[in-house]
């Protein structure tokens, strides 16, 4: 395999692409069978029929459990299992250097955000080609007894040897802030991505300087938020078509220690515990339109991206994670938002301006027509059929959803027992998700990154966990009866060790041209897996460069047409939970190594061409008119 450094550069070469380019159970809706009992229903009874939020102060939630019994997949036919893949990965986070562990600042008073942050950023934040790491850290509560304070987040540089650096100290970083998730882009237009960090309370943004230092530019640019707000999952991409990035930035509940107590999530063999949202109120999202100077300017309102209900006026929203991507490819990028325990939104982009449109496309409830506790997120364009695909994951005790469109056009079914995901997935609680090509075989994977919410579960429910296995749905193409296939465990290697697992995220950290993952857990050390699989499988890394302002050229589509078909990927960092990806996209080629075409649909419109592509290696390609 080549080093990363070793890639080859391709100029200007203008030619053409191919033309082929509510309402409801909100808040009564599914977040785990065994959360949604007796005292549960009749408090969501109420806050639907219109009960304002003080009445609930005096409520106090007493939960039995009790488990719905799981029916075990069945059992592989035997030529399916014959094809599985061997596919694993290596822990080798102490032999990279990593020694960051997350603080969540619990102390035994169960409070909500403690048991959901911990988001992480895979990319290239020095400029230097390789991606580096940059862990999102929460910190002890104000006032806390025992507080130990200092907590921030955690740069680390790549060295380029399968090591890491820390190199937190002095980087401009080092901001206490109780950290949920962060986002990534270029929004000066320098060259450089920069750092979006969301939190409970103020958010923060960070230049990026270079050589890993950054600047606080969060008060200039206007983007801090309500410091009564949570927000979570964040996205940068140009949503008006001027250029420049924009900023998408999803708000979980209203939420503050006093609502925490008065609410009193309880359940039955455990006392307090950490709760549903479904009795918090909901909230509504940032958007910070780019004003191309530095500044922010909130829209969200007037963008058409507030939901509320007609009957309240109450928000509905209770997001968590968010994915950008033309549904309907009509060159304009849409939003979707997984949201816990109400409708999932699909945004549908009017030129800058957006209408909510789930329920009418599909993608706002289950096959049951339930909501979900819907947690994490990601899209995808599968090459051997062309449809579009959203996977999210769910609670435990709820299948994983996965909305398919066949036509490309924004109309989804939730096909999750049809392709194999929904069983295998109903028991696990999912964060962080997302579709890879984990053996470059030129179909795209599914990974999902597993952990429960209540440490103390397993009292209550037998077949809960706190720490989980994460799960590797293997795309087995036309050669199963599904499409997908839940790789056993020791098949995996350390992937399959248990984690209290959140944020999920995926870059070639060794530039041998497969895909490593990284995963977070919560008050815990992070899991660095190296992907050893050893396919000999053929592959292409593909990144693209711009002229500013979106150098990185965020919502361009890069489509390859080789001996073994067509694939498509969308550039963006955006997916998963509270966590972001490296720009670069990867094909997998499987045994074909013959030299492809490519296709690129650059933000702007423009299209490119290049024929004779080798393979085997990254390729840059940048857009005419850059330097």
């Amino acid at each position: 395999m080549m080093d990363r450094h070793e890639e080859q550069t391709i100029g200007e070469d203008p030619s053409r692409l191919d033309g082929d380019a509510a309402e409801g159970e909100s808040d009564d809706a599914i977040i785990g069978v065994a959360l949604r009992r007796s005292a549960v229903i009749g408090v969501v009874a109420a806050l639907l029929a219109g009960i304002a939020w003080w009445s609930l102060r005096e409520d106090r939630i007493e939960v039995a459990v009790e488990e719905t019994p799981l029916a075990a997949p069945a059992e592989l036919a035997g030529t399916e299992a014959s094809v599985l893949p061997g596919l694993p990965f290596s822990d080798v986070t102490a032999a990279a250097g990593i020694e960051f562990v997350h603080t969540n600042g619990a102390m035994g008073q169960r409070l909500l955000p403690e048991t959901m942050g911990g988001g992480v950023v895979f990319a290239d934040l020095d400029g230097d080609g390789r991606p580096d790491l940059l862990f999102v850290n929460s910190s002890s509560w104000p006032g806390s007894e025992g507080a130990v304070g200092g907590e921030t987040p955690a740069l680390y540089v790549n060295n380029g040897d399968g090591t890491f650096r820390d190199a937190t100290r002095s980087s401009g970083l080092e901001t206490t802030i109780y950290g949920m998730g962060a986002a990534v882009g270029d929004v000066d237009g320098d060259g450089l991505l920069d750092v979006f960090l969301t939190a409970v309370g103020p958010n923060y943004l960070f230049r990026n300087l270079g050589g890993g230092r950054f600047e606080d530019v969060t008060a200039r640019a206007g983007v801090a938020g309500y410091p009564d707000r949570w927000s979570t999952g964040a996205t940068f991409f140009d949503a008006d078509g001027d250029g420049d990035l924009d900023l998408f930035v999803a708000n979980y509940v209203q939420w503050s220690p006093e609502i925490d107590f008065e609410v009193d999530y309880r359940l039955d063999g455990i006392g307090r515990a950490y709760g549903p949202p479904t009795n918090f109120p909901g909230t509504q999202p940032y958007f910070y339109r780019n004003e191309g100077d530095g500044r922010f300017e909130e829209v969200a309102e007037e963008a058409g991206l507030w939901v509320t209900r007609p009957d309240t006026g109450v928000a509905v929203g209770k997001g968590l994670a968010v994915a950008v991507e033309d549904v309907d490819a009509d060159g304009l990028p849409d939003v979707l938002v997984a949201n816990d325990t109400v409708q999932n939104f699909y945004f549908h982009n009017l030129g800058g301006h957006f209408e909510e449109m789930g329920v009418e496309q599909g993608i706002a409830y289950d096959n049951m027509g339930h909501a979900t506790g819907a947690m994490g997120i990601d899209v995808a364009r599968h090459g051997e059929t062309g449809e579009l695909a959203v996977a999210i994951g769910n609670f435990a005790n709820e299948m994983s959803s996965y909305y398919v469109d066949p036509d490309g056009r924004g109309m989804f079914t939730d096909e999750a027992v049809g392709t194999g995901i929904g069983p295998a997935s109903r028991q696990v609680l999912s964060f962080g998700l997302f579709f890879f090509d984990a053996d470059l075989d030129g179909r795209l994977d599914l990974l999902q990154a597993n952990g429960h919410v209540e440490d103390d579960i397993n009292r209550v429910q037998s077949s809960q966990q706190h720490a989980q296995s994460a799960q590797l749905f293997w795309n087995c193409g036309t050669a199963c009866a599904r499409r997908f296939v839940a790789l056993p465990a020791d098949s995996l290697g350390d992937l399959a060790a248990p984690m209290v697992g959140r944020g999920a995220a995926y870059a070639d950290m060794d530039g041998d041209g497969d895909l490593d993952v990284i995963m977070t857990q919560i008050a815990g050390p992070p899991k660095l897996l190296r992907n050893d699989q050893n396919t000999g499988h053929h592959w292409l890394r593909v990144r693209l460069e711009s002229p500013p302002p979106n150098t990185g050229a965020i919502g361009a589509r890069v489509r390859l047409h080789g001996a073994g078909g067509i694939q498509e990927r969308a550039v963006g960092a955006t997916r998963s939970y509270l966590s972001q990806t490296e720009l670069p996209v990867t094909f997998g080629l499987g045994e074909i190594g013959d030299p492809v075409r490519l296709d690129v649909l650059w933000p702007d419109g423009s299209r490119q061409t290049l024929d004779g592509v080798p393979v085997d290696r990254e390729t840059v390609i940048r857009r005419p008119g850059a330097d």
